[in-house]
């Protein structure tokens, strides 16, 4: 059992975590080129908006079956697991409280009749990768496992 949960968490993780980072990454981006007058760049944004929204739902069961898992092979109490896990609250939060708001900010800047500056992109890009960095470090602490005795 625990072999199936490890797989379904890794799964999960790959098709869930992968898309917002990626989605998130190319926000900014695009946020410039919809700022230099490219055209079609809104609608680019709004599905960006929409990835990074939708799967982050989806992500919601990365860390049930991370859980699970570690529940099941005896390591809830491990000082590396219990990093990732705050690690992974704190990505949850920066994604829920600064990427998502700001994504949404920026795109009613060029839907209404407000401009967006291109300091909110830079801003954003900043905060996305912050956000790519604790997913970055919980993949490593999953990986290397200090003290696993797999030999990692």
């Amino acid at each position: 059992m625990n072999k199936f949960l490890l797989a379904v968490h890794v799964i999960v993780a790959i098709v869930a975590i992968g898309p917002i980072t990626v989605a998130a990454s190319m926000f900014p981006p695009v946020v410039r080129r919809a700022l230099a007058g490219a055209g079609g760049e809104v609608g680019t944004l709004r599905l960006l908006h929409r990835i990074c929204r939708v799967y982050a739902v989806v992500a919601v069961a990365v860390p049930v079956f991370g859980i699970a898992t570690a529940s099941g092979m005896g390591v809830l109490g491990d000082t590396w697991l219990i990093v990732s896990i705050v690690l992974t609250v704190v990505a949850a939060g920066v994604l829920g409280a600064l990427v998502l708001p700001r994504q949404e900010a920026i795109l009613d800047g060029f839907d209404g009749a407000g401009t967006v500056a291109e300091r909110a992109a830079v801003r954003l890009a900043m905060v996305t990768g912050v956000f790519n960095l604790l997913w970055a470090a919980v993949t490593v602490l999953m990986i290397v496992r200090p003290g696993s005795t797999t030999g990692a």
